[in-house]
């Protein structure tokens, strides 16, 4: 029997659609953590460099807490995150672990070019200079970004890569990645963690982004 208060909402209520949201631990001198969704445990135990699978989330705000793993006092950050109706993120913990922020990268679904892949650049290295990414021939594929800056997505034949991320404007390499294998009909996110010249080591690390598979 449909309720007649919301019968009157029942359009609205049709184009409410899920979000999807997954956790990317990426301070890279932080413990393991916990993470709690309005105060419900959502991640648990995750390792710097961890993901969580995408889970789906009504839209809305949340209050995002984060613990040392195993603890529920004392909160490392409590961050206010709105998720927007039917989108895909993920939520980066990031930054030091004495100054812990949350970043939300939304990953827009887009058509994929016939035969392509698409690429872009995530910054979440906290001690790194802005940085060029490129081709060991010298293509530049993008240029100067800071850290949290997060790039446009661009097409690229889909094959095995070399990529170089050089200090912006200058010839220092900062890294080198050889044997990156990107697959056609897929969305990549390169992030960059870690430490220059420190432990943990300046790294990328490269998932299937959700809006390659979730519709």
């Amino acid at each position: 029997m449909i309720n007649r208060f919301l019968y009157p909402y029942m359009p609205y209520i049709r184009q409410i659609k899920p979000s999807y949201i997954r956790v990317l631990h990426a301070s890279p001198d932080a413990p393991p953590v916990d993470i709690y969704a309005n105060n419900n445990l959502i991640a648990k135990n995750i390792p710097y460099k961890g993901f969580t699978p995408y889970i789906s989330v009504a839209p809305g705000n949340y209050v995002i807490s984060v613990f040392v793993s195993g603890t529920t006092q004392n909160p490392v950050l409590v961050k206010n995150i709105q998720v927007p109706n039917d989108t895909i993120a993920t939520v980066a913990a990031t930054g030091y672990a004495s100054d812990l922020d949350l970043l939300p990268i939304v990953e827009p679904v887009e058509p994929i070019p016939n035969n392509k892949t698409m690429v872009r650049f995530v910054h979440l290295s906290p001690n790194t200079p802005n940085v060029d990414i490129t081709l060991p021939n010298g293509t530049i594929l993008f240029e100067d970004i800071g850290y949290e800056e997060i790039t446009e997505y661009v097409p690229v034949p889909p094959g095995n890569y070399t990529v170089e991320a050089k200090v912006a404007g200058t010839d220092q390499t900062a890294l080198t990645v050889p044997n990156i294998n990107l697959k056609p009909n897929r969305f990549y996110s390169i992030y960059a963690v870690g430490f220059l010249d420190d432990r943990p080591p300046l790294q990328v690390l490269i998932p299937l982004d959700g809006n390659s598979y979730i519709k």
